[in-house]
């Protein structure tokens, strides 16, 4: 692979450090009062583009095939959504009483409150060969269940450092999240057929509608300079990302081998990639809703920015490890299968 092909793959990490770095040169520009009036293009309408984007995007009905693996969806949803946090929130107790920044600590907590990604869990799964529909039902219905359950678990752990009222918190993430993600689903049903002609980059255009987002989030930063980020701090914070990605990974194929579960080897992939990813796209817009006005919004959304990238590069470097491993599952699966008959039809044979 060529150099311009690397970077039309990695264009969006490399993004990220292009906005950061312009608004550490440029901060005025994205921040509160400058040119781009983020408290317009950025709090009610790029906000709102991405949530109608992914409403627009989602292809709800391709899900029927996945719609009864209950225990499945079940089991990935209280994962993501609920036992993570509560692993995070323990986590965060013990390195409070370390030197790690507070504000990455609350960005640690934040990850965990994240629901799952729209692409990047599908992309991993069907690379390896896993349960696709499986993964794509659960990015869809973690997408939904996330819209609101993630802003309650953010109160609920962390409590709201914004200026704006709790009642006002929701109403905006209803106008700003709800409301378009329906318009974008309605309005698909309409022009269904030409979306699957045409094959419109929702993907790309929602990441750059998000560096947008990413890029006035730092400016606000960089514009206050009472505010210092600890370097050792994110180092730090790689660290245990890294660390907590790949024990989440383990964890999660460790558990689903139970035969009490009974789920299948594609399964345990869907679940790897689904139960342990957390989705970038939909934080950032909910943080910069439920902490709006908060001088510590860039450095709490710091650990997420991490993990996005450490999932990726993670799950990527398992598929060839995770791939041979589900082949052999799945064979030894089906010669026990096999043997069973057998037996079967033996004793058949001798009641016979």
């Amino acid at each position: 692979m060529g150099l311009i092909e690397k970077v039309k793959e990695n264009w969006f990490l490399l993004g990220i450090f292009v906005v950061i770095t312009s608004a550490d040169l440029v901060p005025f520009i994205g921040a509160k009062g400058g040119p781009l009036v983020p408290e317009i293009t950025i709090k009610y309408l790029a906000v709102s583009f991405i949530f109608f984007n992914s409403g627009l995007s989602l292809k709800t009905e391709e899900l029927k095939s996945a719609l009864l693996h209950v225990r499945l969806h079940a089991f990935i949803q209280t994962f993501t959504l609920a036992f993570v946090p509560c692993v995070v929130w323990v986590l965060v107790r013990v390195l409070s009483s370390t030197t790690l920044d507070e504000g990455l600590l609350q960005g640690l907590q934040v990850v965990g409150c994240m629901p799952p990604p729209v692409s990047s869990a599908v992309i991993l799964t069907k690379a390896v060969g896993g349960n696709e529909a499986a993964a794509i039902f659960n990015s869809a219905l973690g997408s939904f269940l996330g819209i609101l359950v993630t802003p309650v678990l953010l109160l609920v752990f962390l409590g709201s450092s914004s200026s704006v009222p709790f009642s006002t918190i929701f109403i905006q993430l209803s106008m700003t999240v709800v409301v378009p993600l329906l318009v974008g689903q309605i309005l698909r049903q309409y022009i269904k057929d030409w979306l699957e002609k045409r094959k419109p980059p929702f993907g790309e255009v929602g990441k750059g509608v998000l560096l947008l987002i990413i890029y006035s989030t730092f400016c606000d930063t960089f514009s206050n300079t009472a505010l210092q980020i600890n370097h050792r701090s994110i180092a730090a914070v790689i660290l245990i990302v890294v660390l907590f990605q790949m024990s989440m990974l383990s964890l999660t194929w460790a558990v689903t081998q139970t035969s009490f579960l009974g789920f299948a080897p594609a399964d345990t992939v869907a679940i790897m990639y689904c139960a342990t990813h957390k989705s970038l796209t939909l934080g950032i817009p909910m943080l910069k809703i439920v902490f709006a006005g908060y001088e510590h919004l860039s450095i709490i959304s710091i650990p997420l920015l991490i993990y996005h990238p450490t999932q990726i590069l993670l799950g990527g470097l398992i598929i060839n490890n995770l791939k041979t491993w589900m082949d052999k599952a799945q064979k030894l699966r089906r010669s026990k299968s096999a043997d069973l008959e057998t037996v079967a039809e033996d004793e058949e044979g001798v009641e016979a």
